[in-house]
């Protein structure tokens, strides 16, 4: 059972659903906002891939994302469009492999979520390991369960100019919770 799961029993469950704070959007950013740590605040886009779903590999994927104490702010399954995927994969669209990538990211439904942390895209891009399967390293997540580069399991941006780019590609900001995580102080030792 996840910290996040633990938090919600103790605190949700004995009041009822209804027991949730509401906070305005301005009020909840503020107050995730109120650490000193730089970089707390980044964001970045991790997306769970056909094979990776067909698999059903993103509970495990999820949890490691947890486990590291990264907080989930977006989560949402969709099949998507070739519009969306011709603009996220722009800049590879003069590669010999673009049409098959398209195809085989359309070929079913994808786990799209935006996680936010203390340097979660460098962190994330090491959970994630190489692009290459047959180079990442063990205890990654293409380590562990990818075996061919055309089909390695999961997206995660790059940067966070790419990150900013490409959640505000996959999500509307509608679709991002603003919310205060109950292990916050735990995780960065505020």
């Amino acid at each position: 059972m996840t910290v996040l799961h633990k938090c919600l029993l103790r605190t949700v469950l004995p009041l009822g659903p209804r027991a949730l704070p509401r906070i305005p959007y301005e009020r909840a950013r503020a107050l995730s906002s109120t650490s000193n740590i730089p970089g707390v605040r980044e964001r970045t886009l991790v997306a769970v891939k056909p094979d990776g779903v067909q698999r059903r590999l993103v509970g495990q994927i999820i949890q490691r994302f947890e486990t590291r104490g990264f907080k989930l702010v977006g989560l949402k399954m969709l099949q998507a469009s070739e519009d969306l995927l011709a603009q996220h994969y722009a800049s590879l669209n003069r590669k010999p492999f673009y049409p098959s990538l398209l195809r085989y990211m359309n070929s079913g439904p994808v786990v799209a979520m935006v996680w936010e942390g203390h340097n979660v895209v460098k962190s994330t891009r090491m959970l994630v390991g190489d692009t290459n399967p047959a180079e990442a390293k063990p205890g990654t997540i293409r380590g562990d369960f990818s075996i061919h580069i055309s089909r390695n399991i999961i997206h995660a941006s790059d940067s966070v100019e790419v990150a900013q780019a490409e959640i505000a590609l996959w999500f509307r900001r509608s679709e991002l919770m603003e919310w205060e995580c109950c292990d916050h102080g735990s995780v960065y030792q505020l």
